[in-house]
């Protein structure tokens, strides 16, 4: 089965190294601006925010549903170590735009390097931001902001606008195309150090502890698209993953059960985001058969992340916190690399059937645990693709499923995102899509995460949409 082409998500293009370096002039050095005068943003009693589930549905402290409806920001993930963009947008600006275009969820994929740099007390110092652009992130004596100055400056401005947060490991090194490699281990770091799944553990729970008080960060997303395929090998290959009920190390469900309860030991109230793998094997096969050549006869496909099927047979275990699991899908369109589903007229219940519903969507129907698309996206071509983006967002409003759009950057080169090469100007029609999908009342308010913060200008708060103020 083909995957997303290597021009995909974290590839930075041409024009974006133009801006870097047109940008890269010396900043002229300014006083940090005053940024809020409520005092209740950046209270650490405020704290009561926090999710769980019960079947299928993810509910508030009050037993309220609650829906997850949020977009992807890339950067901190790659060789930049920052959102991309910053080297000509403000990020307060951008935080504030994104609240006040109702997404209430904020999934910010990261690296392993990354979260290991900021434990040991290293975090890098030279990334790509305009200072001139963003005088909040120099701090008053004149210095500017490290990496994860940065990224703590991120929740606290998403915490004023009513924003969540959920955190991805995308890659375990810091790279613009890590998301090509199958593991959550085995990548060496720049300065050598290998990735292992230890340290990947641990960084995860050193993040969680950082932030156990505060409710900004809801949701650890443990590691983006794990996949790998069989092959034809006699010999099972390592460099995979799988998803079975053995303690290998490449076991997913082995390694995100181990990160899940390790994570809740410190923070038992976070949600744990478990994506599936790629290629899961079809009744009376392991992992041990090797594929056939040109056949489907012994493994079912998937996109990278997508394959939960054996979340029935083998759930993930988070124990006396397993009310804190949440599974999270990838899916994508044609244009991002064709399959067999999208081979006929194609319709919402031809992609239950050929798809979705084995995949993923039964996890849902089946009332077993909550579902969050942490990726899906694409270019409106006026065919297939756009056919598709529309069926999914159907099918995601009508069963309430949640979900982080791909992306708001627009250098994901198999996708394009909300935003143009500026990182400021919308993209209409595609915002307009994508609308249609965000949690909304019936005056067309967006309804944030947050009981007492408003969602930006044109939100409002968990409380004041329930009525228990």
């Amino acid at each position: 089965m083909k995957v997303k082409n290597l021009l995909s998500k974290a590839m930075t293009v041409v024009l974006s190294a133009a801006v870097l370096l047109g940008s890269s002039q010396t900043p002229m050095v300014f006083a940090s601006v005053s940024e809020s005068n409520n005092s209740a943003v950046y209270d650490a009693q405020n704290s009561d925010d926090w999710l769980h589930a019960k079947g299928s549905k993810l509910y508030d402290k009050n037993g309220n549903e609650v829906w997850l409806t949020g977009v992807n920001w890339f950067g901190f993930n790659c060789t930049e170590s920052v959102f991309h963009g910053l080297w000509s947008v403000e990020l307060r600006s951008a935080i504030k735009d994104i609240a006040d275009h109702g997404f209430n969820l904020l999934r910010i994929p990261v690296s392993t390097e990354l979260l290991y740099s900021w434990m040991i007390g290293k975090p890098k110092a030279d990334v790509n931001v305009n200072w001139y652009a963003n005088p909040g992130l120099i701090k008053p004596d004149g210095s500017k902001m490290n990496s994860m100055e940065i990224f703590d400056r991120t929740m606290e401005l998403c915490k004023e606008y009513g924003i969540k947060v959920m955190v991805d490991v995308h890659s375990p090194d810091s790279n613009n195309s890590g998301h090509n490699y199958e593991l959550w281990y085995g990548k060496a770091m720049t300065n050598g150090t290998m990735v292992t799944t230890d340290i990947w553990i641990d960084t995860w729970v050193w993040l969680a502890n950082k932030f156990k008080n505060d409710d900004t960060l809801i949701a650890a997303d443990l590691k983006n698209e794990p996949h790998g395929k069989r092959g034809y090998a006699k010999e099972e290959p390592h460099n995979i993953a799988k998803w079975d009920d053995t303690m290998d190390e490449n076991n997913w469900r082995y390694a995100a059960q181990r990160c899940g309860n390790a994570i809740l030991e410190v923070n038992p109230n976070i949600l744990i985001v478990v994506e599936g793998i790629e290629q899961t094997p079809k009744a009376g096969y392991t992992y041990a058969d090797a594929d056939k050549w040109q056949s489907s006869d012994v493994y079912n496909g998937a996109w990278w992340g997508g394959n939960l099927r054996r979340a029935k047979e083998y759930p993930i275990d988070l124990g006396q916190n397993q009310s804190q699991l949440v599974y999270s899908p990838h899916d994508y369109g044609p244009l991002v690399s064709d399959q067999t589903w999208f081979h006929k007229d194609f319709t919402e219940q031809s992609l239950l059937d050929d798809y979705w519903y084995d995949s993923w969507a039964y996890l849902g129907k089946e009332n077993i645990a909550p579902l969050l698309i942490g990726e899906w996206g694409g270019t409106l071509d006026g065919k297939d693709n756009e056919k598709w983006l529309n069926l999914l967002a159907n099918y995601m409003v009508k069963n309430r499923i949640s979900h982080t759009f791909w992306c708001l950057n627009p250098n994901s080169g198999d996708t394009g995102g909300l935003l143009q090469y500026d990182f400021k100007t919308w993209d209409v029609a595609k915002y307009n899509l994508v609308k249609s999908t965000l949690w909304q009342n019936g005056q067309g308010k967006f309804i944030g995460l947050d009981h007492q913060i408003p969602l930006g200008n044109n939100g409002i708060s968990l409380n004041e949409h329930y009525g228990n103020q």
